[in-house]
């Protein structure tokens, strides 16, 4: 018994030292979400609770560009859709990994904040993950991201407006910090994002195209480039199999 409870607090403070660099990072994409949430018009306290009940950087921000071009329901979800239908494989990679203490409840529970970077820190654990792993990492980045929200709708309305514009960016500098390191290794990367920029730039500057609605250009973007990478560099099991080793 006692060896089981010293298992059980090894891995909960496993888990929260590993969540601590997450919630870091968290605290200043949520910031940057908070400053454009009261900055698009909402409330402080809508921006903490988009926050509490969605943890997804791109959707959030997507979420609130729609909502503030007065977007409808069927665009929200199919925009929130294409962009987080990715947590769901990552869900069922990771449940590969859980050990017997993972029931139903719990595997509902943890697949609400199955984020990019908690995946990637849980599954690349050398050893099976347990619940208590879960709560210590879960519970540190989930802070992390609503405290940072609520920094960034409280001080939005504060800061300078230089200091303000500039935070606002930093959610497409995690972005380029995802896709730069992938494009510079592997030319197909580059070239996807290629296209999906083509797309991105027709959509804002040609007639007709520039009037569709930003929810359905990510939509559209994000399929097409997709469809064409898959068409131009198809995966064999060959290829698949070393990619996974």
């Amino acid at each position: 018994m006692e060896n089981s409870k010293s298992e059980k607090r090894n891995d909960i403070k496993r888990g929260l030292q590993d969540g601590i660099p997450i919630a870091l990072g968290y605290l200043s994409v949520s910031f940057a979400f908070g400053i454009m949430a009261v900055s698009a018009g909402l409330a402080a306290w809508q921006a903490i609770l988009i926050s509490v009940a969605n943890v997804t950087s791109a959707g959030q921000f997507a979420g609130v560009e729609i909502m503030a071009a007065c977007g409808g329901l069927v665009e929200m979800a199919l925009t929130q859709l294409v962009i987080n239908i990715r947590y769901a494989l990552m869900s069922l990679s990771l449940a590969q990994k859980v050990d017997s203490t993972f029931k139903k409840p719990t595997r509902m529970a943890v697949s609400f904040c199955v984020t990019d970077e908690i995946f990637a820190v849980s599954v690349s654990r050398n050893k099976t993950i347990s619940k208590y792993y879960m709560l210590g990492i879960i519970s540190v980045s989930y802070v992390g991201w609503i405290a940072g929200t609520a920094f960034g709708a409280a001080l939005g309305g504060v800061l300078p407006a230089v200091i303000s514009d500039a935070l606002g960016i930093a959610i497409y500098g995690m972005f380029l910090a995802i896709i730069l390191p992938a494009a510079r290794d592997d030319s197909r990367y580059l070239k996807v994002i290629i296209i999906a920029v083509i797309l991105s730039c027709m959509f804002k500057w040609l007639p007709v195209l520039n009037k569709v609605s930003s929810g359905f250009v990510i939509i559209i973007c994000a399929v097409i480039a997709s469809a064409a990478g898959a068409l131009l560099y198809p995966i064999d099991d060959a290829e698949e199999m070393e990619e996974n080793k």
